[in-house]
């Protein structure tokens, strides 16, 4: 009886020593799944740490009417660049109703911008400014969140990730506006379509800035299948202007948002008065908000007007 309760007390330390060790890869792999989601996305702060300042400046340019280039103009009274970041706005989300699928267009002056990089992108590279693009609806009825299925997600996220290496972007930007869903017999929104797109060109652009201008219906649609936009952009930010309000976006923190939503063209009607900026400048810095953001940039010397805000964000004038 003795050796054969030795014999059973034997194989069950050895079943139990195999149980455990077969529990510890599980949990090895698991922890090397989530760290593969975290890496995927890159590091964050590495992609636009030039200049070393907090919060970020962002700005978007209309350059159906002005230069990119004026970004590059401004800089604080150290000499830093004021703006980190430079967005072209904007290509589009076309719709082509014989094949029925969505793809990217550019305007003549998108157009003229990218195919000149040499001319208006690497100026500002240099300067140590990334340069996005940002991609907008145009009304006939495609836009981020109606893909009809993953395979038609990711084939537009080859087209922008195709379009950011062609012209030696840093990133791209999605706004969800004006897409005008249904139109041309399009679907409605989904919940699968803007996770699948933001998945499918993290994967594609590991290291770039994917943001977003937290608007539309793809605002309404930031998970699915347990995966959440937040894991996949880097930024995302308010778009109203001349208003304060940061998005809610399931896996980004605070020093990966904006609150401040800033207009600086005077012939608007959201212009954002110098008192609102000085204002939004000391509850960003307060709240500890990583971007702030501007909209509308023109030829005009505002740097006074950008003194408002970088006076109470790096204690510094602007100069132009």
């Amino acid at each position: 009886m003795k050796k054969i309760s030795l014999m059973f007390l034997l194989m069950l330390c050895i079943s139990t020593f195999m149980i455990i060790s077969c529990n510890s890869d599980r949990s090895d792999e698991s922890v090397i799944s989530n760290e593969s989601a975290v890496s995927a996305k890159g590091n964050t702060a590495s992609k636009v740490a030039a200049f070393g300042k907090k919060p970020l400046s962002v700005m978007y340019v209309e350059v159906n009417n002005n230069d990119i280039r004026e970004v590059g103009k401004y800089k604080l009274a150290d000499g830093k660049q004021l703006f980190d970041v430079a967005i072209i706005f904007a290509a589009n989300i076309n719709y082509n109703t014989s094949t029925q699928k969505a793809y990217l267009h550019f305007n003549d002056q998108v157009t003229n911008v990218l195919s000149n990089k040499s001319t208006y992108i690497k100026p500002l590279q240099d300067k140590g400014i990334k340069v996005m693009l940002s991609i907008l609806g145009n009304h006939q009825g495609a836009g981020f969140a109606n893909f009809p299925n993953q395979a038609a997600a990711k084939a537009f996220a080859q087209e922008l990730a195709d379009a950011v290496n062609t012209y030696g972007l840093d990133g791209i930007d999605f706004d969800d506006e004006y897409a005008n869903y249904g139109a041309n017999g399009t679907p409605q929104p989904n919940q699968s379509s803007f996770v699948y797109l933001v998945t499918a060109l993290r994967e594609l652009l590991p290291d770039k800035i994917i943001s977003f201008y937290n608007i539309g219906p793809s605002a309404d649609n930031l998970s699915y299948n347990g995966v959440t936009v937040g894991s996949k952009v880097d930024f995302a930010w308010n778009p109203y202007y001349s208003t304060y309000s940061a998005p809610d976006i399931p896996g980004l923190d605070s020093a990966h948002k904006g609150a401040a939503a800033v207009n600086v063209n005077p012939a608007t009607s959201t212009f954002t008065d110098t008192s609102t900026v000085t204002d939004y400048a000391q509850r960003t810095k307060d709240d500890g908000y990583g971007v702030f953001l501007y909209y509308d940039l023109g030829s005009a010397n505002i740097a006074s007007y950008f003194s408002n805000a970088t006076n109470v964000l790096y204690g510094q004038n602007t100069v132009y």
